[in-house]
């Protein structure tokens, strides 16, 4: 994956953690549960922009990119409704495909 890609990954990232969420209705935690995905949103991108060129490096970022992201979606699809709900889900799990992809084409082991 190139660094350009990663940059514009984390771009998009970015710009759906600024965006305020829409919450579903009757989700007494997903006020906090939004923050905190937020927060491990930013900081999945923060470690994408630390990956430096070396491959188990990268590899050991992007598994955890690829974790956080999973994890992220969760939150999004129990937490949010209406059309930010499919946009933030696709941005995740946008995300989490094409590094499993990298993961898959360019790392070794577990």
């Amino acid at each position: 994956m190139s660094d350009s890609r990663i940059a514009a990954a984390g771009l998009l990232l970015a710009a759906g953690v600024m965006a305020g969420p829409a919450l579903a209705q009757g989700e007494s935690t997903c006020a906090r549960d939004l923050l905190v995905a937020q927060s491990m949103q930013r900081q999945a991108v923060d470690q994408l922009e630390q990956a430096d060129g070396e491959e188990a490096k990268n590899c050991r970022i992007w598994r955890r990119h690829v974790e956080t992201m999973r994890r992220v979606a969760g939150v999004y699809g129990r937490c949010l409704s209406g059309s930010e709900r499919g946009e933030r889900l696709a941005q995740v799990q946008g995300s989490d495909r094409e590094f499993s992809a990298a993961i898959k084409a360019r790392c070794h082991g577990p």
